[in-house]
């Protein structure tokens, strides 16, 4: 095989396809896994189907046509393809279905490590018209682990009307070369079960499948679909395929037995038909004869009596029509500097006319707290939800009881640590955010943000979530708050676990998944660029309201404000170990007044140092102060307390990292020193100095109103908002992975006829 050959060949058959190939073509060329070829297979289509795809393949280079002359069936269309493939690995993938952009990346990295050569991941099905609720194909075991599928196995799964799903409807991906040598091919007399077949045959060969639970095909149910019936031709044809299964093998026994009650199934569907027609042709002796012949044949006529039942269960969801927010992070009002963030953001689409819906996707965010109650600024919202969670009022109670008995525990263990007892009960609940996403999470994200008109991913790790809001057109925008990798690889962070692990290559990778990065300062923002030149980068930073006047506040009196992160405690225990002493010789009766849940991983304060906790009012807080601390150490993004003090119109006192990103906006609105004595010189110096806190005060609130007002903050970011939303489908802009752009569609006439095989055997 040549060293160019793609990792996977996709096969796409067509047979006018129109409506939904462009979908399917983009979500092929979107994957992570960028060495692969499409090939598209035509079938004898009277419609625009090719020229939709060729728009949709917007000139990559990886997309391959082939045309049979005439129309000759879908097992037939992918033999074209086969004959033309490279890759080791084939996938089949229908003309109006989409896949997850990690499928192939995923999917294939799985099976090489277990040593499959047949890999198959479950269907996310859902309906054209949104006719039912979006659910998984696969239950039980199968559903919760990854499992060895024998060939016993595969054809007792695959009975007709057996009371389990059927393996054969699954879309498994294959090596090109089975195992005797041979290519694989499929059987061009089936016009239904050719999968099944193939799959089959290629176990009995001595190939091995491993289904894996994830979902990551989206498998779309067309409505006239519900109630399709094999016809006769088709039957006899899957009758007739099912007995050369075991032409020139001496099967075992189990699989022989297998084999023989799936051949029943076939035959008493047969006899079915028989029935169905005689009754039709009001031929009563007929259709009793038929059913005389294979008594239990009758049994299937329960299907087409408990179909209008089965009609009546189906819970049809309309589609969204609003901007689904996906979010890991607990947010319940401006708590902190992230959640305040989201709601600015939030604010700003609701004010340029979006609704919005917060899509908690996972009840991870619970944390340890079983209720939780939403404050008045969460009626940005226009819909709230949690999964794991239901709502009375503007209180959201946790479901699972265990959520209730951690807090519990939390409590206890807190007062045990009063009396010099450690029973380790409290420690902090799993960093929900970096969490990583579970199959009920997107069955959540497929039900509430189904057919959403944008989606907005809080934080790069919901990036993998959006595309079960089965909204191909939509455009998908990822606020990533600030370079989590940089937390990571930064020594005096404290990350937690979750993040820590973490490398730029895999965040940058699922930045990628997203058709906009939302950033919230300028540095981080060329970051980005830098590392993903395709992608589009918007930067909006935090916008708070600014006050009416500078507040010069009042001598020996410092403010902290911060919530109970890594980079705020070790700033606080800088500053007080190395700064506040200094402060104190010089100006002794200086007192600091720390405000924020910060003060909860405090030790005792030194003298002089209030902690205040969770405030309801910073307000006067702001007012009193005279000077406003931020000395950081470590920590990206946007220094949220950093604007919101320059807002209050106040004297700060900042290191470089508290200026990241901002810091030629507020050169000479702030003091920035890194060093001890210089940041405790600076602080003792404002505290007597009520003229040039005034010239700060004033400096800050002028940048404030200049640099963060609504407009400023998210202007560009409304624009691009706009620009995407307002877009018809077929102006979309769902660009290929970056090598592939501007380069010209490969159009090949192919004759149907096989090529000698490679052999692909590492």
């Amino acid at each position: 095989m040549s060293t160019n050959a793609p990792v996977v060949s996709v096969i796409m058959a067509n047979y006018n396809g129109a409506a939904h190939i462009a979908h399917a073509v983009r979500s092929v060329l979107r994957q992570t896994l960028s060495s692969l070829e499409l090939i598209v297979s035509d079938d004898g289509s009277s419609d625009d189907s090719l020229a939709r795809a060729r728009e949709a393949a917007a000139g990559d280079e990886r997309v391959v046509i082939v045309r049979g002359p005439a129309r000759s069936g879908p097992a037939a269309a992918r033999n074209r393809a086969l004959d033309v493939a490279r890759g080791e690995w084939i996938a089949i993938v229908d003309s109006d279905d989409l896949i997850h952009p990690q499928r192939f990346e995923r999917l294939i990295a799985a099976a090489e490590a277990d040593g499959a050569d047949i890999a198959a991941d479950d269907m996310l099905v859902f309906y054209d018209g949104h006719a039912a609720r979006p659910h998984p194909h696969l239950r039980g075991p199968l559903a919760k682990r990854a499992h060895w599928i024998s060939p016993t196995r595969y054809a007792l799964a695959n009975r007709l009307f057996a009371n389990q799903p059927a393996l054969g409807y699954l879309k498994p991906i294959f090596r090109l070369i089975g195992k005797d040598g041979a290519a694989a091919r499929y059987d061009e007399r089936l016009r239904v079960a050719e999968d099944f077949d193939l799959v089959m045959r290629l176990m009995i060969g001595g190939a091995r499948l491993r289904i894996y639970p994830e979902l990551l095909y989206f498998y779309r149910k067309h409505a006239s679909s519900i109630s399709h019936r094999l016809d006769a031709t088709d039957i006899q044809a899957m009758l007739s395929a099912h007995d050369r299964l075991s032409e020139g093998h001496a099967l075992a026994p189990d699989l022989t037995n297998a084999l023989s009650r799936r051949r029943a199934t076939l035959a008493n569907a047969q006899a079915f038909d028989r029935s169905v027609k005689a009754l039709k042709a009001r031929n009563i002796g007929d259709a009793v004869g038929a059913l005389a012949r294979r008594p239990s044949a009758a049994l299937l006529y329960r299907y087409p009596l408990l179909d209008p039942l089965k009609r009546r269960r189906l819970r049809a969801l309309a589609p969204s029509a609003r901007v689904a927010l996906l979010s890991r992070q607990r947010v319940v009002g401006a708590a902190n500097g992230s959640s305040s963030y989201l709601l600015s953001i939030a604010g700003a689409l609701r004010d340029a006319g979006y609704a919005i819906d917060y899509v908690g996707a996972s009840p991870k965010i619970f944390g340890r707290w079983p209720v939780l109650r939403l404050r008045p600024e969460m009626e940005i919202f226009a819909r709230y939800a949690i999964r794991g969670g239901f709502r009375i009022g503007n209180t959201i109670f946790a479901t699972d009881p265990r959520v209730a008995l951690s807090a519990g525990a939390g409590i206890v263990a807190r007062l045990l640590r009063k009396a010099n007892i450690n029973v380790g009960w409290d420690r902090p609940a799993a960093f929900a955010i970096a969490a990583k996403a579970e199959r009920a999470d997107a069955l959540f994200v497929a039900r509430r943000a189904l057919g959403a008109q944008a989606i907005v991913c809080d934080y790069a790790f919901l990036a993998t979530l959006a595309p079960f809001a089965l909204a191909p057109d939509a455009p998908v925008f990822t606020v990533m708050h600030d370079l989590m990798s940089a937390r990571a690889a930064d020594p005096y962070e404290r990350v937690p676990a979750e993040v820590a692990a973490l490398t730029a290559k895999e965040e940058y990778a699922l930045l990628g998944l997203a058709d906009v990065v939302v950033a919230i300062q300028a540095q981080e923002a060329e970051a980005v660029r830098e590392a993903l030149p395709h992608t589009t980068v918007v930067v909006a930073s935090h916008h708070t309201s600014s006050a009416a006047f500078p507040q010069i506040g009042e001598d020996d009196t410092v403010l902290f404000v911060g919530s109970n992160t890594a980079p705020n405690v070790t700033a606080l225990e800088w500053f007080f170990a190395d700064c506040w002493p200094k402060i104190r010789a010089r100006r002794p009766k200086a007192k600091l007044d720390v405000a924020g849940s910060v003060a909860r991983s405090l030790g005792p304060p030194p003298e002089g140092v209030s902690l205040l906790g969770v405030v309801p009012d910073l307000e006067p807080y702001y007012r009193d102060a005279g000077v406003v601390i931020s000395p950081l150490r470590t920590g990206s993004g946007l220094k949220i307390k950093l604007i919101e003090a320059l807002a209050a119109g106040k004297a700060v006192v900042g290191t470089t990292v508290t200026t990241q990103g901002v810091a030629h906006l507020v050169d000479g609105a702030m003091i920035v020193a890194d060093d001890a004595d210089a940041f405790a010189g600076a602080v003792a110096a404002l505290l007597g100095d009520a003229p040039r806190r005034r010239a700060l005060a004033e400096a800050a609130l002028e940048r404030a109103r200049r640099d963060f007002s609504r407009d400023a903050a998210f202007g560009p970011f409304i624009l691009e908002f706009k620009s995407r939303t307002s877009r018809r489908p077929s102006d979309d802009n769902f660009s290929s992975p970056p090598h592939s752009l501007g380069k010209p569609l490969t159009l090949r006439q192919t004759a149907s006829k096989p090529r000698a095989p490679t052999n692909l055997a590492h």
